[in-house]
């Protein structure tokens, strides 16, 4: 990429990740890292584990740039593992635990892997997709596990058999540190490539936004295989604050872990807040130490219900992987809006023929860096993929959105999934944002059937709520007030379950584009 002159100072410290390391347990090694259960890991014993298993990596054979796959659960082992790594400059590719089959098989393979770190509880998993050969060895962590020609060995025995010393390894920031695949939806996953400078931009920007200051308390439920898990794990490297780590987000469990932790910071992403205020009222929903709530994906409808019931603030933000996880920040909450450009950004909204817009008109939103090393080099073996998202400079990242007069940027879906009906573009996430809010409605996806003019209609899949009924002319109804007639689905059909991508992204090139059967909204 071709950094944009910037007189202004880049906010982000000259330090890898393993000077931050260094730098934080020097001034506070008593210190309370990371809480998991009744566990208390300090900097100084987090530190020393890191260490331990970093040689004992290195005494594997792996080296600088090599890439190990990481398939843990939310864990302290994996903050070791994932810190570790980062130590030395060994490139880790985390696996998403619930993969299976061909999804699988393809990220193993593609990653050209030298090992794996695998919990042994998801072997059978890999196991049955894992080529004999493919990587020269396996980590098993609470257990042995094998593909009849690797090496192996248990976490805990290269944990035990690394020497406590600091790895004499110099890393950079341009060092390749993760290799992130998304979840396509119509196509393989792309490896985004994440360099140790990008990774020290997500824990910045998360700082930024999420208002963290000295003493606080992060509930981390989000998995470190994911980008937004890794952030907070450089959250708490770059401030004086603890993280209270949860093995996965459950909704029974959420406000009783906040309080356990007397955590001050909930994360959220897509419909987490909508699941959390779907619970029924409680005494006890401000009975917490927790003010504030970031993340991305906040619907503008139920903002201020949110934090009239919890008593919190929303922070809002817009990123993605390939541009260190952040772009714009929605600091001052206002409420709807994705927020402003970091400092290190410069954002714009285009047509598709690449003429830049001004206020108030959608296009497609471009990210370019100003400092240099903030947006990813590219995709991981994708020549393809690289040239298509990475043109002249921009990063166009296929999400659609605009900008009103006071400079706020807001986000209006996936352009891959706008449709056009009877002359009016019109965003499949508005719609069905719109659809989700209904109480019977669990969840629900739009797409466009071509009718018989030859033009676009909207159908409309729910998933009902356990135990809920739901009359579609009722619910045409109930859109009315709340939705622009062009944007009010003709056909409405049920659906059980949806078919999903790993990271529970609904695949809609799955769902049937027929409308036999339907509710169609034309023969009310």
């Amino acid at each position: 990429m071709n950094a944009v002159p910037d007189s202004a100072r880049s906010p982000l410290l000259p330090l890898t990740i393993r000077e931050l390391i260094d730098r934080r347990v020097t001034e506070d090694p008593d210190f309370v890292y990371c809480r998991f259960g009744d566990e208390a890991l300090t900097l100084e014993a987090l530190d020393r584990r890191v260490n331990r298993f970093a040689n004992g990596l290195l005494a594997l054979g792996l080296r600088r740039g090599d890439r190990l796959a990481v398939m843990l659960p939310n864990h302290p082992d994996y903050v070791v593992a994932f810190l570790a790594c980062a130590r030395v400059g060994i490139c880790q590719v985390p696996v998403n635990i619930n993969l299976k089959g061909s999804g699988l098989a393809y990220v193993l393979e593609h990653s050209k892997l030298s090992g794996l770190v695998l919990d042994a509880r998801f072997a059978p998993q890999v196991e049955a997709v894992l080529k004999p050969g493919t990587v020269k060895f396996i980590i098993g962590r609470g257990g042995t596990v094998g593909d009849g020609k690797a090496k192996t060995a248990t976490f805990d025995e290269i944990e035990r058999c690394g020497a406590p010393a600091k790895p004499a390894v110099v890393t950079r920031q341009s060092d390749e540190l993760l290799i992130s695949y998304t979840s396509g939806t119509t196509g393989a996953p792309k490896g985004v490539q994440v360099t140790d400078k990008m990774l020290q931009a997500c824990g910045y920007a998360a700082t930024t936004l999420a208002d963290v200051r000295r003493g606080d308390v992060l509930y981390l439920w989000e998995p470190i295989y994911h980008i937004a898990g890794c952030e907070v794990l450089i959250v708490a490297l770059l401030e004086r604050v603890t993280l209270a780590l949860a093995e996965r987000f459950s909704v029974s469990r959420f406000w009783s872990d906040v309080r356990r932790y007397a955590a001050t910071h909930i994360h959220f992403f897509g419909g987490v807040l909508g699941l959390l205020l779907k619970e029924p009222p409680s005494p006890q929903d401000r009975a917490h130490g927790a003010r504030v709530a970031w993340g991305g994906g906040c619907p503008m409808s139920i903002w201020t219900k949110f934090q009239d019931r919890f008593g919190m603030r929303i922070r809002e933000c817009y990123g993605m992987t390939e541009a260190s996880s952040f772009t714009t920040l929605n600091t001052a909450e206002k409420i709807g809006s994705i927020g402003r450009p970091l400092p290190y950004f410069e954002v714009r909204i285009a047509d598709d023929e690449g003429r830049f817009l001004g206020p108030n008109q959608r296009g497609e939103i471009w990210v370019r860096e100003k400092v240099p090393g903030v947006i990813m080099t590219g995709y991981f073996d994708n020549p393809a993929a690289t040239a298509a998202a990475l043109r002249d400079g921009w990063l166009h990242t296929g999400d659609l959105g605009y900008m009103d007069d006071e400079g706020f940027y807001y986000f209006a879906g996936r352009k891959k999934d706008s449709l056009r009906r009877r002359g009016e573009n019109i965003s499949a996430w508005e719609v069905e944002r719109v659809l989700s809010e209904h109480p019977a409605v669990a969840e629900s996806a739009v797409i466009g059937v071509e009718n018989e003019i030859a033009d676009q209609d909207l159908k409309a899949f729910l998933r009902l709520r356990a135990g809920e009924r739901l009359d579609p002319a009722e619910l045409i109804e109930w859109c009315e007030p709340r939705m622009a007639a062009f944007q009010i689905p003709r056909f409405i059909a049920f659906i059980d379950e949806f078919p999903k991508t790993p990271t529970e992204r609904i695949r809609k090139e799955l769902l049937s584009r027929s409308t036999d059967g339907c509710f169609d909204r034309e023969n009310l």
